[in-house]
């Protein structure tokens, strides 16, 4: 879940409730539900749905990032009984045990997950996540303006499309990106590995017209420029805005990334955040879902719902070799400053 998607996007910062005005700290429950979610990442017609259906009342509060909501839950000042965290946040909130671990037998639909999502790095055991959506990163490039094939990472460093490229303004998507390119893992922590890393990107620097974020989508919508990197979700969003516009992915893999519901270590009423999972993973209601977020989900029997088109595109569901090739971020602990200290370098030049 990165703070340039779609969702992070169209983010809002005031706090909502659904169904029952009260805030997070609220009196423990059998009869409350405490969610803290990215904006605008639910169709929110499913809340009183559930609340319908079972008798909780949700309190639903929206956050940011994933460093946001991790802050929040470390302070302990706030009780969650359900949060949204991204593959490497579940890794580091897992081995600081802010995550309690989820009783599985109250989520009988969670036979309906895809096998290929389960047992990740972040949480080999199935013990503390339940997949919500996934997705990757890749080349987002205007056909009229780029005639070459796009096969490996190799075109950003292309002479030919100089001053034409934009490259996130991050350091660990940028330095994965250096680093699959000479072939290394996104994950490398041998400083051999960073330092070619580092200088890939100082080599780079003349051809790239700038380092952004969400700006990336609309200067290529606007032609800026010939090629960025984008989400996949946004790829959607922009080829349906513009057909000359397409999204590639190396050859060789690149990131993925999956966003999972997690039970804080605090929470007060897991049985319901478990029946709240449980219910989200039913088919038609998972359906129901990506229809509004449009994002790649990991539940087969949703996926089996979906609409031909959707199902057939490569942008929202690459091939397994691709999936297989793609690497989740982990949690790097403290060796994050070697990568911090050569983007300082790098963004120097």
């Amino acid at each position: 879940m990165k703070n340039i998607k779609k969702i992070i996007a169209l983010a809002l910062t005031s706090v909502i409730s659904v169904g029952l005005l009260a805030g997070c700290g609220s009196k423990s429950s059998a009869e409350v539900l405490n969610i803290y979610n990215v904006g605008d990442y639910i169709d929110e017609d499913l809340i009183p749905k559930f609340e319908k259906e079972t008798g909780i009342k949700v309190v639903y509060e929206k956050y940011d990032t994933n460093e946001i909501m991790y802050q929040k839950i470390k302070s302990g000042g706030s009780k969650y009984d359900l949060v949204f965290p991204s593959d490497y946040m579940i890794e580091k909130m897992i081995k600081e045990d802010l995550l309690q671990k989820i009783d599985y037998s109250n989520i009988p639909n969670y036979k309906n997950i895809d096998e290929k999502f389960k047992n990740a790095s972040y949480d080999p055991k199935d013990e503390y996540s339940v997949p919500y959506f996934w997705g990757t990163f890749g080349i987002m490039y205007n056909k009229t303006m780029v005639s070459d094939p796009i096969e490996s990472w190799d075109i950003l460093w292309n002479e030919k499309y100089k001053q034409q490229i934009l490259m996130l303004d991050s350091v660990r998507d940028t330095m994965g990106i250096a680093l699959m390119k000479l072939g290394y893992s996104q994950n490398s922590i041998n400083e051999a590995e960073l330092q070619k890393a580092k200088e890939e990107l100082i080599k780079q620097r003349p051809l790239v017209l700038a380092y952004g974020n969400d700006d990336i989508k609309d200067r290529i919508l606007g032609g800026e420029a010939a090629m960025g990197i984008v989400y996949s979700g946004d790829a959607i969003t922009l080829m349906e805005e513009d057909k000359n516009l397409a999204y590639a992915i190396p050859k060789t893999g690149t990131n993925k990334w999956i966003d999972a519901m997690c039970i804080p270590y605090n929470a007060e009423n897991k049985k319901e955040a478990e029946k709240f999972i449980n219910f989200m993973l039913d088919a038609q209601n998972a359906k129901q879902n990506i229809d509004y977020i449009n994002y790649s989900t990991p539940n087969k029997a949703a996926f089996e719902l979906l609409d031909e088109e959707v199902k057939n595109n490569p942008v929202a569901y690459p091939s397994d070799d691709i999936v297989k090739k793609s690497e989740f971020f982990i949690d790097l602990g403290d060796k994050i400053k070697l990568y911090d200290d050569l983007w300082l370098e790098i963004k120097s030049k």
